[in-house]
């Protein structure tokens, strides 16, 4: 199952590429640009298509996601402690790391210092996409290791989504969402195993999550930890290829379209671009490969299987790839329209140049087979 995962994945990654530049690409041309941004902010059933796919759609990526942890960390790659610890530290390191980078640009300004979040993500598919592409030159037990990692990464994103960027909280929505989920792990509790009872109340989770002020994909997650394992497997393998090849490709498209329009190349030096750029290519260097070689030296945890430090500075640098979820937290730290663009300016661009540094230094360790 873990294979499978691991090439769908990466299949979507090579999908997220080419989304990314049709999404510039219509947001720069004339002819479509305007109809693009007023699609998005066209609203339907009290929400902007925007929204429906930010806060709707993407519950079901998180879901996806939650289903994923729970079963890696059930009887998967994360299913024990030894299993746990390496991928575990790289991933708290390369949290910690380019958050720090961030704040050091952005100190002077409590406003954009708000983004911090935005490059600690790093995004599977597309890491696990540009490993794919190495072919046998990459040992198996290292895209088992990015894998692990970056889902121990959703999992600290999912923490510091619900944690830091909610807003307005409203006691009511929240104790009927508490009231929702309780529900659901009473159906748990009685062995419940039909998938549809759980779906009804996951709706009125998400619609209760959504009024509460916490932001409504965290009921994804929610739903996923409460779900017996049966239909949870049932419903991982029903909703895999759609979020791979269809959720998250919209989301990309309807988020990684940046305007160039009236652009300058000092736009590039703004300290919220900088900062994310800066906090995917040097902070997740500095934070993946220094807590995992810490890890190592204190006897923590051990090297993947046939993997050398090349291979894990490699990875390091793929880890840099934050997209998907550094856009989702960029779209939550900023309202204006400007500091959205510099955010998103600076994922594409810290995830282009982490991708490419990657690539090439995975590829040099594959012909030196260390």
């Amino acid at each position: 199952m873990f294979e499978r995962f691991v090439r769908s994945e990466a299949a979507s990654g090579i999908l997220l590429l080419g989304t990314t530049v049709l999404a510039l690409a219509a947001a720069n041309w004339p002819v479509s640009g305007p109809l693009y941004f007023a699609t998005l902010e066209t609203y339907a059933g009290g929400l902007s298509i925007l929204h429906w796919i930010n806060d709707g759609l993407m519950a079901l990526f998180f879901l996806l996601v939650g289903l994923e942890i729970k079963h890696e960390l059930t009887g998967g790659a994360l299913s024990t402690w030894p299993r746990r610890a390496l991928p575990g530290l790289a991933a708290l390191g390369g949290m910690i790391a380019p958050a720090l980078i961030y704040l050091a640009f952005n100190r002077s300004n409590p406003a954009t210092a708000h983004g911090w979040a935005i490059p600690t993500a790093t995004d599977i598919a597309f890491s696990l996409g540009v490993l794919a592409m190495l072919g046998s030159r990459a040992p198996a037990s290292l895209k088992i290791f990015l894998a692990a990692l970056a889902i121990i990464d959703d999992l600290l994103a999912v923490l510091i989504i619900a944690l830091f960027y909610g807003s307005g909280l409203s006691g009511l929505f929240l104790g009927l969402a508490a009231l929702t989920l309780a529900a659901l792990i009473a159906l748990n509790l009685l062995k419940v195993a039909r998938l549809l009872p759980y779906l009804l109340l996951g709706a009125l989770l998400w619609f209760f999550v959504l009024k509460s002020g916490l932001h409504a994909t965290l009921a994804g997650v929610a739903l996923a930890f409460v779900l017996p394992s049966g239909p949870g497997q049932k419903l991982e393998h029903g909703l895999a290829n759609w979020v791979a090849f269809a959720i998250v490709p919209l989301f990309a498209f309807a988020n990684a379209g940046v305007s160039l329009a009236g652009m300058r190349l000092g736009t590039l030096a703004e300290p919220i671009t900088l900062g994310v750029a800066a906090g995917l290519v040097l902070g997740k260097q500095i934070g993946v490969f220094g807590a995992a070689w810490l890890g190592v030296k204190l006897k923590l945890g051990s090297l993947p299987e046939k993997t050398g430090w090349l291979h894990i500075y490699g990875v390091s640098m793929l880890c840099g790839i934050g997209f998907t979820i550094s856009l989702f937290i960029g779209a939550l730290a900023f309202t204006q329209a400007d500091a959205q663009n510099g955010a998103k300016l600076g994922v594409l661009a810290g995830s282009l140049i982490s991708g490419l540094l990657g690539w090439l230094v995975l590829s040099l360790a594959g012909r030196r087979g260390v």
